[in-house]
């Protein structure tokens, strides 16, 4: 779908649900068509850009809301025109239809070819005929006969309730809006189903150029006369949104009939059976990653208490040495303490010795002295010799011992 384009002019637009701003506007498209001249000079080229400002210049006192390219080839140029209002839709077409172009430097002329969209919208001929023809429908049965829309290209922030701060479609804002034409019976947004998917394989959310999220849904009427109804409101139109602030934009949407029995009962009991199974699935795949996580969790836990215990037995190791220097430290001080009060015994007992050998030596000496004094004192106690002519023994002669030289013996 294209982007949303600004309204300056609303008008035309016909109430959709005026309680969420949403409204629709006439489709006011045109396809205009450029023949191309045959270039005979090699490598001149013709600009799309100088062709489409001629088509601007060629509508007197108005403009294009939007002009694209939609083809280009070497015989021809074919855009795709939007206005304002569908009254001018008729003056533009007056304007470019059967005109020419001359461009510069070309001799050729340009014929334009101009006429409204041909809007791709099903009549009640295709879907009558379908349904007709089919050989796998039942019309009597809901879902299998013309009763359900499918509609593209939904902007997502239009159809979210406005209270839950979300930009994702609602289901009961889809009713709202599209109870306008009759009592509907069911509706369905694949994207909303987290598991639709994966069932399908398809994706549901899509994005248009402008780079707003879109979706798409299905809407089932209970009776005929509303899928009727809505069929006909919605041919030819755009969605148009118009805010608070009175701004106003509007977009492209797809709308066709459901051939695929979407919301039949029986696809709606194959989803169903389909979903089980799928979160049956989820929650065998939920419980294998909850067994996997606790068990890689037992693992690091077991790891963790390893590296615990690894960390304990160094931190013990580390402390138990610790404490074994600590132990060796305060045994070598004991040693040396206990050494150096040895040494400091063994000193004191020397110099006790030698203040005991002084002592014995000062008393030997003592002792000697007095021996010498008595000596002396016992010698000068000595009778002094006779003077009689008579000889005297050797042995009571006290002269004797001199004239022989001995030393007298002392007395004890």
């Amino acid at each position: 779908m294209a982007a949303a384009t600004i309204v300056h002019d609303t008008s035309e637009a016909v109430e959709l649900c005026p309680t969420y701003g949403l409204y629709l506007k006439p489709i006011t498209k045109m396809t205009i068509s450029v023949a191309l001249p045959q270039l005979k000079q090699p490598g001149k080229s013709i600009s799309n850009w100088e062709v489409m400002e001629r088509l601007k210049g060629m509508v007197h006192n108005h403009q294009f809301s939007t002009l694209r390219i939609s083809k280009s080839t070497m015989d021809f140029i074919r855009f795709e025109g939007e206005v304002e209002n569908k009254s001018l839709v008729k003056a533009f077409l007056a304007c470019l239809d059967g005109k020419t172009i001359k461009l510069s430097g070309f001799s050729d002329i340009l014929k334009v070819r101009a006429a409204e969209f041909k809007i791709d919208f099903p009549t009640r001929h295709d879907w009558d005929s379908f349904f007709r023809d089919a050989k796998d429908m039942n019309e009597t049965l809901p879902g299998e006969r013309p009763d359900t829309i499918h509609l593209e290209g939904l902007p997502c922030k239009w159809f979210a309730l406005k209270e839950s701060g979300s930009e994702k479609p609602s289901e009961e804002v889809l009713v709202r809006v599209f109870e306008r034409f009759g009592e509907i019976r069911n509706v369905d947004i694949p994207m909303l189903d987290p598991y639709r998917e994966e069932m399908t394989g398809r994706n549901f959310h899509t994005f248009s150029f402008g780079g707003h999220l879109n979706f798409e849904a299905y809407v089932q009427y209970r009776e005929y006369v509303g899928f009727i109804q809505a069929m006909s409101a919605l041919r030819g139109m755009k969605l148009m949104y118009k805010g608070e602030d009175g701004k106003a934009v509007a977009c492209n949407i797809k709308v066709s009939f459901d051939s695929t029995k979407h919301l039949s009962d029986a696809s709606i009991k194959k989803r169903q059976l389909e979903r089980q199974k799928l979160q049956e699935l989820e929650q065998q795949r939920e419980e294998q990653k909850r067994r996997e996580k606790e068990a890689e969790e037992r693992q690091r836990a077991e790891e963790r208490a390893v590296e615990e215990q690894e960390r304990e037995r160094k931190r013990e190791e580390k402390l138990r040495r610790r404490e074994q220097k600590q132990r060796d430290r305060e045994l070598r001080r004991s040693q040396k303490k206990l050494e150096k009060l040895q040494a400091e015994e063994q000193r004191k007992l020397q110099e006790k010795i030698r203040l005991e050998e002084r002592k014995l030596l000062l008393a030997q000496r003592n002792l000697q002295s007095i021996r010498l004094i008595a000596e002396l004192l016992s010698r000068a106690k000595v009778p002094p010799r006779r003077s009689c002519g008579a000889p005297t023994p050797a042995g009571c002669c006290s002269t004797a011992w001199r004239r022989e030289g001995a030393a007298p013996r002392p007395r004890t």
